[in-house]
């Protein structure tokens, strides 16, 4: 039996020794390396913080003490010391580990969002609310990488935590040089310095290890040069930052050092007030091809291919990858910079995720990587735009959220040509509530002058970017979701700007105007084919542009019995609800039904399991308009009664026909 297995909690740490919590450190890493890189997940973090969480739950006595983990990518190893290993070959299953904590697993979680920077200031407040209730014993920890220091809204935390002179806060920097990639800016830069350097800790040994040695005199002498400390640095290492900010600084650490790591935390456990501990690290420590990967130290590793089925190609035969959305995106916007050199990108710490790398391999003077920094990047956007540029501000959808008021008065008011790419938009799946793109379709639609484009396929994500980057009176948005792009579809028709992929049938009439946002627009043509099967007739139209809503689609709803509109959006206030307010200030009394997502935070899962447990595969789109045509045909029934006839049924009169141009 492992040691591992004997770890059912912090507390089965504290009577390891040293040699003990190696061959545990050893153990952790190999289970996270054959579990991650089968079920897919953050390995390259967690790898990095092997040592440094054991000492964490060796001084800290959790769940009295808090331990925040920033973002939670790195939250692994803790799962692992707080008795998941049983659970953990779940991890990022449906109905198995999250990864990322999650309070509802356990009593020593506390934060379930992936977003960046945020932990100091839940910290701060959890600590000020200890200190406020008497609970003197109790010390809040928050755990931060380097790159979460670039984000503005960790820097608030620290202005605020300086002044809470009793708060028993420790802040652990987890200091490895990179988010993403590796770390921008000028705090990258000053931590670099410290991590580069040395010269000041030698210095420190020698005077120790030299002074203390004298007979009577030597510890007090020792205190008094260690008195001086603060001068030393200024002289040896620029490392007095966050020293000057008012926190009491202890670092460099080893993070791979298990027992300096430990007695730096319990000194600063002990001192009772804001402290951070600056541990250094190495993103993939322990495993070879971590560390070799010099792109992001596996950062986030993809799930084990499955087992080729029988009769598929053999092992000389491997399937062709499949392009992803990000892929074809990736090669437009390098097309588009070639013809547009007015055309700049912005990143923040995301540069390989959202597909700007070979943009900035093709024009490196053109890509700004502003670090975690969204609301930054959506303003520095419109000071480019400004000038005359035309920016493409590329971001995963949820971290939208933190720019909207950016977009919204920094941007929008002064209708500038600025282009935001929402990639994973929609259903992301594994990666949990706070990554579901769900939010932008919704908060979006309240944005005066803002132009929003889905594309339903490959073809029209880079169809969609031209006409956004075309637009020069107001900012654009185009949103495409995660994963691989699926079949084509050419459009039958046009109606207005928006493509008419399919009528119905010679037998059938108009009962249903199916209008399919982005991907689903796909799902839609399905559908279509279903009803049309069973008698009832559809037309299906992708808007490809969601914001405004096209004006056609007043008189082609007028002609049919029901509009339906289905998008992976949350459902309050988005495309639908737009459709449905248009029809209704147009006076068109058709029925609108719109199918979506519920507004809740949803489970982790795979995009189709996520999408079947929400109704919104063709099989159950396909049943629920039945039925919802047959209770509009019945409502059509107008029962008559007379005296001397009985009853008497009044049909329901056939919708005109609709004009379609064909292409």
């Amino acid at each position: 039996m492992t040691y591992l297995e004997h770890i059912n909690g912090p507390q089965d740490l504290k009577g390891l020794s040293q040699e003990q919590l190696a061959i545990l450190a050893s153990e952790i890493r190999d289970v996270l390396v054959e579990t991650v890189t089968r079920t897919s997940g953050h390995l390259g973090p967690n790898l990095g913080v092997v040592e440094l969480t054991i000492a964490l739950h060796r001084v800290f006595d959790s769940p009295k003490d808090k331990v925040i983990f920033d973002t939670g990518h790195q939250s692994y190893v803790h799962k692992l010391l707080t008795g998941r290993l049983a659970e953990f070959h779940t991890l990022r299953q449906s109905g198995g580990l999250s990864g990322y904590p999650s309070r509802a697993e356990s009593e020593h979680d506390l934060v379930e969002n992936s977003h960046a920077s945020t932990s100091l200031s839940y910290a701060d407040g959890m600590a000020k609310a200890y200190r406020l209730r008497g609970e003197h014993d109790r010390t809040v920890v928050a755990v931060i990488g380097d790159g979460a220091l670039t984000g503005g809204m960790a820097w608030e935390a620290l202005n605020n935590i300086a002044v809470a002179r009793d708060s028993r806060l420790v802040i652990v920097v987890n200091d490895n040089g990179r988010s993403y990639q590796p770390t921008i800016g000028g705090l990258a830069s000053h931590l670099s310095t410290i991590r580069v350097s040395q010269r000041y800790e030698q210095v420190l040994d020698l005077i120790k290890t030299t002074v203390t040695s004298a007979p009577v005199v030597g510890n007090p002498l020792f205190g008094a040069l260690h008195g001086a400390k603060k001068g030393l640095k200024d002289f040896l290492q620029p490392q007095v930052l966050f020293e000057d900010l008012g926190i009491k600084y202890i670092g460099p650490i080893d993070g791979h050092d298990e027992q300096t790591m430990e007695q730096a935390l319990r000194r600063a456990a002990e001192y009772g007030r804001p402290v951070l501990v600056h541990a250094i690290t190495r993103k993939g420590f322990g495993y070879a091809l971590a560390e070799q990967n010099e792109e992001d130290c596996l950062h986030q590793v993809p799930a084990a291919p499955a087992a080729p089925a029988a009769g598929s190609a053999g092992p000389g035969k491997p399937a062709a990858p499949k392009r992803s959305w990000t892929d074809v995106f990736a090669d437009e916007m390098v097309a588009i910079g070639a013809r547009r050199p007015d055309v700049v990108a912005i990143t923040a710490a995301m540069l390989h995720p959202v597909g700007l790398a070979p943009f900035q391999a093709a024009y490196p003077d053109r890509v700004y990587d502003v670090g975690i920094a969204e609301q930054h990047a959506m303003t520095m956007a419109a000071g480019l735009a400004m000038a005359g540029l035309h920016p493409v501000v590329s971001v995963y959808a949820t971290f939208l959220n933190r720019a909207f008021d950016q977009l919204l008065m920094d941007v929008a008011l002064h209708s500038l040509p600025v282009t935001v790419t929402l990639d994973r938009a929609g259903v992301t799946g594994l990666d949990g509530a706070s990554h579901n793109g769900m939010w932008d379709g919704s908060i979006l639609q309240v944005v005066p002058g803002l132009r929003v484009a889905a594309p339903r396929d490959g073809s029209r994500v880079a169809e969609l970017l031209n006409e956004a980057i075309g637009v020069s009176d107001g900012p654009t948005v185009v949103r495409y979701p995660k994963g691989s792009v699926g079949v084509e579809i050419e459009a039958v028709g046009k109606l207005g700007g928006m493509d008419v992929l399919a009528v119905p049938g010679a037998d059938n009439g108009q009962d249903v105007l199916l209008l399919g946002a982005g991907p689903m627009a796909v799902t839609c043509v399905e559908v279509a084919k279903r009803l049309n099967d069973h008698g009832i007739g559809v037309t299906v139209v992708d808007p490809r542009w969601l914001k405004p809503v096209d004006e056609a689609v007043v008189a082609v709803a007028a002609a049919h019995r029901l509009v339906a509109v289905v998008e992976d959006n949350g459902r309050a206030g988005a495309f639908g609800d737009a459709v449905a307010r248009l029809l209704h200030d147009a006076d068109v009394d058709t029925p609108v039904k719109t199918y979506g997502l519920d507004q809740e935070f949803l489970q982790h899962g795979t995009r189709d399991e996520i999408l079947e447990a929400a109704g919104l595969t063709p099989q159950h789109l396909a049943r629920r308009l039945t039925e919802a045509v047959a209770r509009r045909a019945n409502a059509a029934v107008t029962p008559t009664v007379t005296p001397t006839a009985g009853r008497a049924a009044q049909e329901p009169v056939a919708p005109a026909d609709t004009p379609v141009t064909e292409d």
